[in-house]
């Protein structure tokens, strides 16, 4: 059985996920096919990871891909998790995984609509009120969530949550209505309301040919195996986790995807058939990658590049902070501070040279940022002392 080490998993993450000076990421698109998605559930994270990858690149090149050749989509996917995907991938995440999970949301959304008492029938409802947002955003072009609620009145009515309860109240329908047709394809999100740090998106007709139908036996296979050749070795548990699929589907694709047992340290893992080469050690490299980078978020099983330092750079519910990374691990944290200074530790003894060229990247990122300031979605302890 082949034995991996944590220290050639780190090359090849290092080779693999762009991070490397010996294979830097040729533009965005390119870094989020080898990455299978770049995470969006905080807009910085798409630019912040780009940037990390692809030397050289500006604002107004992620933007282009995204909003002018609308090469890069942003698509629910894996874990129920926004993610920016190029457009070829599109079809096999949502075979894979979003097809699944729309069907629940809508079948969700309509008994909540018959339980609050907005009408008896709700998937005819929610249909109708479907059928109104995609007539107005025909007639318009785009609109922001706000804009269509006043020309949508279904949109505009309200669901109680937890009544009598002190997290209770009333929500909004047209959130959930409009994430539910951008996950079945029907509308997507165009450039944003503000800056390119900012959540609030217009929404436009979906411009993609459709849903081809793929069989989503097939697409989870072929989603196993993208996600293998970027992030292999791996552990099965890794792969449930990252796809948010059930064990029994993600056995059933690794056994359709050519895959072979290996020996991770002691734990069993998997790793593609064809892909058993050694990989060269890399020359020493520094990165800053932004909260929920897809490298930080890759594996369930983190110890061998996160360490002991979870804690610290994650918040309780998984989400992973800013990180600094030296040749393959986790060695600190960074923020941004109001006054534009780009902070870090290092919770690692990494050496003088290593330390200096962490300094010199935190440098040339707030040169980068100029007068933007990115803060986290979801804030960890070391980013929020950092900011204080």
């Amino acid at each position: 059985m082949r034995t991996y080490d944590a220290a050639e998993r780190r090359s090849r993450l290092g080779r693999r996920h762009h991070l490397a000076r010996e294979e830097p990421g040729p533009d965005v698109v390119a870094v989020a096919e080898r990455l299978v998605g770049l995470h969006a559930t905080d807009p910085a994270t798409v630019y912040l990871s780009a940037r990390a990858r692809v030397p050289g690149l500006a604002v107004a090149d992620v933007e282009r891909a995204l909003y002018d050749e609308m090469a890069l989509v942003r698509q629910l996917g894996m874990r129920r998790t926004l993610f920016v995907v190029p457009r070829t991938l599109v079809p096999v995440i949502r075979s894979a995984c979003t097809d699944a999970i729309a069907a629940a949301a809508r079948q969700r959304l309509v008994r909540e609509i018959e339980a609050g008492s907005v009408a008896d029938d709700g998937a005819a409802w929610l249909e109708a009120a479907e059928e109104a947002t995609m007539g107005t955003l025909v007639a318009v072009g785009q609109a922001t969530g706000a804009e269509l609620s006043r020309a949508v009145p279904a949109l505009q009515t309200k669901l109680t949550y937890g009544e009598g309860r002190r997290w209770g109240g009333e929500v909004g329908v047209a959130t959930r209505v409009l994430a539910l047709m951008s996950a079945e394809g029907r509308i997507g999100r165009g450039r944003p309301v503000g800056s390119w740090t900012s959540g609030r998106h217009r929404w436009a007709p979906s411009v993609d040919e459709g849903h081809v139908g793929l069989d989503a036996e097939e697409a989870r296979a072929l989603l196993v195996r993208r996600w293998l050749a970027a992030f292999g070795p791996a552990t099965v548990a890794d792969l449930v986790w990252w796809t948010g699929l059930g064990q029994r589907q993600v056995r059933a694709a690794l056994g359709a995807a050519d895959v072979v047992e290996v020996d991770l340290a002691g734990e069993v893992g998997v790793v593609l058939s064809d892909d058993l080469d050694p990989v060269p050690e890399t020359d020493p490299w520094v990165a800053l990658l932004p909260a929920l980078d897809p490298t930080t978020m890759g594996w369930r099983h983190r110890a061998w590049y996160l360490g002991s330092y979870g804690p610290a750079l994650f918040d309780g519910n998984g989400n992973a902070g800013p990180t600094v990374w030296c040749d393959g691990r986790v060695v600190g944290g960074w923020a941004h501070r109001r006054d534009g200074e780009v902070v870090h530790r290092l919770l690692a003894d990494i050496g003088s040279d290593a330390a200096a060229a962490v300094e010199a990247e935190a440098h040339r990122l707030r040169r980068w940022l100029g007068d933007t300031r990115v803060t986290p979605r979801f804030p960890t302890p070391l980013e929020r002392e950092l900011k204080a």
